[in-house]
């Protein structure tokens, strides 16, 4: 029995919990796994190696079998987490190193609430994530839910966020979303049954990434990806296909600071009459004026007082709100 012990470095594909497959410069994939506790300083995760992660690990060779064992991260350029589902106090990161985000967005079958879609905005906001919001099925919508993507689409493209209607079925619009994607690491999210894996698929149909229909029952997605994991692209771009999420939960942020990471707040702060303004009840708070003067959206103002009061998302019992 010989043991061999090289030291190489890459990125992390795929997390399977336990295992997690990393892929070197040179091409080649290797299964790795973590030895003992492997802790990030500052994170309480429930992952703490994440798809995307640039990591440092030793490729041993025993019984002709080559594993590794991965003992560094490098430094993230960024990474976008959630409140783990079950472990309220626990954080996951979804990804890391990331260039962008595309949420997808559907008005029904399954419903994504403005609740949700401001979460994971100011989620990635904090830390540094790009998103593009791609409002999918827009072929299956009657006129009243067309109506509705306008309305969401009017509020998200005023304070500044790429806005792209699609259908992954049928194609529209596809190439717009395949030439943003181009030289970038991109993450697809959203919740289960928005068409995510349909989608990667309809961009790189040599994938086949597996789909299932909506839950009629509860009208969610099933969930299709089990784990996250990245793919590398034919046009020169990857892609890390996520699994779909009901909830979002923002991890701790100071109050001071939520307000900061909806931008349309953050151009505002600076004509408050006080400079640590939360805009609730101040006086002389240039949000809550802009409020009152249908300036600012009512529904991004009702998602910032949630998260400000540490309210847990409702999945299915938040209503839409076109106040």
């Amino acid at each position: 029995m010989s043991l061999l012990i090289r030291l190489m470095t890459g990125t992390v594909y795929k997390s399977t919990g336990s295992w997690y497959t990393v892929k070197t410069m040179n091409g080649r994939f290797y299964e790795c796994r973590i030895k003992g506790r492997f802790r990030l300083q500052g994170i309480k995760s429930t992952n703490p190696i994440a798809v995307g992660d640039k990591v440092q690990f030793e490729l041993e060779t025993k019984n002709n079998r080559e594993t590794g064992v991965i003992n560094r991260i490098e430094e993230r350029t960024n990474y976008i987490v959630r409140k783990s589902v079950n472990l309220s106090k626990q954080t996951h990161i979804i990804a890391a190193n990331i260039d962008q985000v595309f949420l997808l967005i559907t008005i029904d079958n399954p419903p994504t609430f403005t609740s949700f879609i401001d979460r994971f905005l100011v989620t990635a906001e904090a830390y540094s994530v790009k998103t593009i919001l791609l409002f999918n099925k827009i072929d299956t919508y009657n006129d009243e839910a067309l109506l509705e993507v306008k309305y969401l689409i009017n509020i998200y493209r005023k304070i500044g966020y790429e806005c792209i209607e699609i259908s992954a079925k049928t194609g529209q619009n596809i190439d717009k979303v395949k030439a943003l994607m181009e030289h970038k690491v991109s993450m697809f999210s959203g919740h289960s049954g928005v068409g995510k894996s349909t989608l990667v698929n309809a961009i790189e149909p040599s994938l086949d990434l597996k789909t299932k229909e909506i839950s009629e029952q509860h009208m969610q997605g099933q969930h299709t990806t089990t784990f996250a994991e990245m793919f590398d692209l034919s046009f020169d771009a990857k892609i890390i296909d996520t699994p779909g999420i009901k909830g979002f939960g923002v991890v701790d942020m100071e109050k001071e600071e939520v307000g900061d990471y909806f931008p349309e707040f953050f151009a505002l702060k600076q004509d408050c009459k006080f400079n640590n303004c939360l805009h609730l009840k101040e006086p002389k708070c240039a949000v809550k004026l802009a409020l009152e003067n249908d300036e600012i959206s009512y529904s991004r103002y009702r998602s910032y007082l949630q998260i400000l009061e540490g309210e847990e998302e409702h999945y299915r019992t938040d209503n839409w709100d076109n106040g």
